[in-house]
């Protein structure tokens, strides 16, 4: 990432506190982090602890003599990639919405053309006002980013909408709006992930090693690049991805159903999903015997999802699978691609240390008809970013 600025506001709200831990943690993310604190803001947390985290100085007042010519709040809008207010009080929000710049944070972003994003936090009673409510609406029809509250137990003792969301979905929306890359503007991406679950009985399942890491990387990054997301998970850990519409789904069968019924929406379907190509039908009596269960399971073949696609995408849509092989990488993936009637196969070797299930890198060759692009190791979204890039040349 090329390094970016992220201008941090910090208001007077109890939340304040937190935000140490979110401006370290930005740093760590490699941004350029610059604070500025109101006044309420400094009855909370201090300006040195930000510039010990930050290594930058904490702005607090709009005429402060910093021994340099320079008009500090206008130079510091200039080099502002992104402006993050949080928490966002209902006092500042109410100022932000009528272009009032009373103070070193609102003067900083009335001078700001970068975007701007709003974590409201505050109680619920004030946050539900039709004041605040209708500063909001305005907040939002300017072209401010406007963070949701969490709900839970408040610091007042309520419980209730209000609280400040925490640091990966302050992230998110930081990502989404200093990210470059625009190229998937107008698309409409369909992603599959994660491992689907073949039930044996009531209580076991089969299924596999694929943790979702892959397809939730791929299905991140092209919504950073600008496009519609739809997510399409089989059961997996991971964090849900914010912007993007996840649909959960548990089995083969499922999974198979619900991409059929709105596939043809889609200009670029990503298949990551490690899904199971058969399920299990039938399960003998299970007989305990020295402590192991006795289980003789017949099976039964399930939808290829991708031949599915493969075979009834229209002219304009673009399809990727992936394959895992332990052998032939080149030779085997190239046959998928090829019977599959797919645009491109992602392929990679599960004997090769640093790809496949359960690691945050991979080693993966990009396949298509005329050409074979081999990738040497990297993280998952950095891979997702090489796979989207080789997307679209292909579809320009």
């Amino acid at each position: 990432m090329n390094k970016k600025t992220v201008l941090l506001g910090v208001t007077g709200g109890i939340a304040a506190y937190k935000m140490a831990d979110f401006a370290h943690y930005l740093v760590k993310k490699g941004y350029d982090v610059n604070v500025i604190m109101t006044k309420n803001a400094q009855e909370f947390i201090t300006p040195l602890t930000f510039e010990t985290l930050t290594n930058n100085p904490c702005v607090t007042d709009t005429f402060a003599r910093t021994g340099i010519f320079d008009v500090h709040h206008i130079s510091l809008a200039k080099k502002t990639d992104v402006v993050i207010v949080a928490p966002a009080t209902a006092n500042v929000i109410a100022k932000l919405a009528n272009g009032i710049a009373d103070d070193a944070l609102t003067t900083q972003i009335l001078a700001c053309k970068c975007p701007k994003i709003v974590a409201p936090s505050m109680n619920t009673a004030m946050l539900e006002n039709v004041a605040t409510q209708r500063n909001i609406e305005i907040l939002k029809n300017d072209g401010f980013d406007i963070v949701d509250s969490f709900e839970g137990l408040l610091a007042c003792g309520d419980v209730g909408k209000g609280k400040l969301p925490d640091n990966e979905t302050l992230l998110a929306h930081i990502e989404r709006a200093v990210n470059d890359k625009k190229d998937l503007i107008g698309k409409r991406v369909l992603v599959s992930a994660g491992a689907t679950q073949e039930s044996i009985d009531p209580i076991r399942y089969i299924t596999n090693h694929s943790t979702g890491k892959m397809g939730y990387s791929i299905a991140h990054q092209c919504m950073l690049r600008g496009a519609d997301v739809t997510l399409i998970s089989a059961p997996t850990t991971l964090r849900k991805l914010p912007f993007i519409e996840t649909i959960y789904t548990k089995n083969a069968k499922s999974m198979f159903d619900t991409i059929k019924n709105i596939y043809n929406n889609y200009d670029i379907i990503i298949k990551a999903a490690a899904v199971s190509d058969f399920t299990p039908v039938i399960c003998a009596d299970n007989k305990i015997k020295k402590g192991e269960s006795e289980l003789e399971i017949k099976l039964k073949a399930t939808d290829d999802i991708l031949s599915y696609i493969g075979n009834n995408k229209t002219e304009n849509q673009f399809v990727c699978g992936f394959s895992m092989e332990t052998e032939n990488l080149i030779e085997n993936s190239t046959k998928k691609l090829l019977k599959k009637n797919l645009d491109m196969i992602v392929a990679n070797n599960l004997k090769v240390e640093g790809a496949g299930f359960g690691v945050d890198t991979n080693i993966v060759t990009i396949i298509t008809k005329d050409t074979s692009k081999a990738l040497p190791i990297m993280s998952k979204s950095e891979v997702a970013n090489k796979i989207i890039d080789e997307i679209i040349n292909h579809i320009k």
